[in-house]
């Protein structure tokens, strides 16, 4: 995938059917889907348990567009490969999820994979200064992972600001995990985030029989997302 700072919508899977994993997906990328995010929780580092590496592997055939596969797991090193092999197309590990963040992200890149680093919210922007050369994206989350349907944390949008100064001229997107919806999504791409992962504001009031909800949120979480761009340039 080549860089660019266009606004992409990342829908979470976590809120799909998951008994129609399959169509539920083919269905967001017919509706406007930029990305597939996928959320890895092994109940421990988060208090959730989801996907193993064969459940990415089944979804994959079905993924036509990105998928973007972010590990709520520690230790996380052991588990990359396999993720890798499944079929991700980005691989997103925590900075707090063990002591070398920097050997983590080492391991992804040799995947041949692009690499993410996240941040939860009680983690400052500041610890990922020496890591940004080895990332492709840098996730700042918005609420406390391992759950969806929880309340933007405010704080969030000063923490997209001061990645966005860090990066400077790299070539790294920034992603946004948590509680966005039409209403929250303008000062996050006004501080600098250009990717957003959203569960429940886009899969609410659809199903894989009745769709077309999933693109009418899709479409009003992107155009608050692109009248935000507008105005700051």
């Amino acid at each position: 995938m080549s860089f660019d700072r266009s606004i992409k919508i990342a829908p979470s899977i976590l809120s799909a059917d998951f008994a129609n994993f399959g169509e539920e997906i083919r269905a967001i990328e017919a509706q406007g889907a930029d990305w597939v995010h996928v959320d890895v929780m092994d109940g421990h580092f988060v208090p959730n348990l989801t996907f193993g590496p064969p459940a990415v592997k089944a979804f994959r055939p079905h993924v036509t567009t990105f998928m973007d596969v972010h590990l709520m797991i520690a230790p996380v090193d052991p588990y990359i490969e396999a993720y890798a092999e499944a079929g991700a197309d980005m691989i997103t590990a925590h900075w707090e999820a063990g002591p070398h963040p920097h050997r983590t992200l080492q391991a992804i890149k040799a995947t041949g994979k692009m690499a993410g680093i996240s941040l939860n919210p009680g983690t400052p922007a500041a610890v990922i200064s020496e890591l940004l050369d080895l990332v492709d994206m840098v996730l700042v989350m918005s609420v406390n992972p391992g759950f969806g349907g929880q309340k933007f944390i405010p704080t969030s949008v000063e923490k997209v600001r001061q990645v966005r100064e860090m990066i400077g001229d790299r070539e790294i997107m920034i992603q946004v995990d948590g509680g966005v919806d039409p209403n929250t999504v303008g000062p996050l791409v006004a501080a600098g985030a250009d990717c957003f992962v959203a569960g429940s504001a886009v899969f609410k009031g659809g199903s894989v029989d009745n769709p077309a909800p999933y693109g009418e949120n899709i479409r009003a979480i992107r155009a608050a997302a692109q009248g935000a761009l507008k105005d700051v340039a």
